[in-house]
């Protein structure tokens, strides 16, 4: 097994150009290795102008002149491609669904499969190009066989192998990630940009989700879902506070809970269940808030589904920690065994499991067990 080869031939690629500094200097690399490279900005908003703006995002008009400039100095042709019905039907529609059903969703990650692994990659080939090149920190890996495997990026600081867990086996024989075996620091990613004449190499990264322009989740789902005032109680079902929708908390949130009423032994309250139905919001003390296994459903694998129990490592955040697990696929659902109790495990997010650097595949949690239940 080794790291994809470059192939005998150049490739027609696709550069997803968001603007910023990694898809840049990765659509530069791929050009610099003589691949026949088009750049192209998705145009996710109806009204860019609503997106961030400056470090915030990478949904603006600014970020289209700044994808224009770098593909004008790499060289190489640039479109602007208009995604902003799909967009706002498979990741933003979804994003607010989830929430008001309680759960807590990944747009990042929902992007990475329905916009620019589905929406982009297929039209990509429908266009004649072999590949889709994004500025993701992971690695594709071409097996004996000629399988292909997602493996984390060489840089574990760095490593997005976890928002794109969602990739299929079609998908991973398309997909080119020029910066997955970068060892190097960010700012020598910039000095690259900078050597190469990019004038983003001083742009600082896009954070928080883009599609809410002052980063202000709470209000955004306010503004699409009403105020819906409900009770917040503690595990007793005791009321001890209100709340002005449900959909504005998730599982492990410490922070704006707006209790007037202390715990009996004076512990910061966490969030540990959301009711939709009721309009409820459940809180009590961080120990209940450990997880000791969880269902998770829609897996999707980047290879062969696995067969029969296994030991892994997952990953449940964008930017968190491995921990061991069993895991086993019963009747199309994940079934999940924590080695150790894992905390803030919510609803909606996903968990993505890996074997040593190999991503297996990810899914969707649906239900978890307390740690304190599943010991019993």
């Amino acid at each position: 097994m080794t790291d994809t080869p470059q192939p005998s031939r150049p490739l027609r690629v696709l550069a997803a150009m968001s603007g910023g500094v990694d898809s840049a200097v990765a659509a530069a690399r791929a050009a610099e290795a003589g691949h026949d490279v088009t750049g192209v900005h998705l145009a996710l908003s109806a009204n860019p102008q609503s997106f961030r703006t400056g470090a915030r995002g990478c949904c603006t008009i600014e970020d289209s002149r700044d994808a224009r400039r770098a593909a004008d100095v790499i060289g190489i042709p640039f479109y602007v491609w208009d995604l902003a019905d799909r967009f706002r039907e498979d990741v933003v529609e979804d994003f607010v669904a989830e929430y008001e059903a309680g759960r807590t969703p990944n747009p990042c990650l929902r992007c990475n499969e329905k916009i620019k692994f589905a929406a982009l990659l297929d039209k990509a080939l429908a266009l004649g190009f072999d590949a889709v090149c994004t500025g993701h920190y992971a690695k594709v890996v071409l097996r004996e066989d000629g399988t292909r495997e997602l493996h984390r990026a060489s840089d574990m600081a760095k490593d997005q192998s976890y928002v794109l867990g969602v990739l299929d086996d079609r998908q991973l024989a398309h997909a080119m990630f020029p910066l997955g075996d970068t060892v190097t620091t960010k700012e020598e990613i910039r000095a690259e940009a900078e050597r190469r004449g990019l004038a983003v190499a001083k742009k600082p990264d896009s954070h928080d989700i883009c599609f809410i322009a002052d980063g202000d989740t709470q209000g955004f789902l306010a503004d699409r879902l009403g105020r819906a005032e409900g009770d917040i109680v503690d595990e007793s079902g005791a009321k001890i506070g209100t709340h002005e929708g449900a959909y504005g908390f998730t599982i492990g949130q410490r922070k704006g809970l707006r209790i007037g009423t202390p715990a009996p032994d004076g512990k910061p309250r966490y969030v540990l269940d959301i009711s939709p139905v009721t309009n409820t919001v459940t809180v009590g003390p961080a120990a209940s808030l450990d997880v000791g296994a969880l269902t998770a459903v829609k897996p999707r694998w980047c290879g062969a589904a696995p067969a029969g129990p296994g030991t892994y490592t997952a990953q449940l955040r964008a930017h968190g920690g491995e921990t061991e697990v069993t895991a086993e696929l019963v009747d199309g659902e994940l079934r999940v065994r924590f080695t150790e109790p894992v905390r803030g495990v919510a609803p909606g997010q996903a968990i993505v499991l890996y074997d040593g650097t190999r991503v297996v595949g990810s899914a969707t949690i649906a239900s978890t067990v307390r740690a304190t239940a599943d010991a019993v």
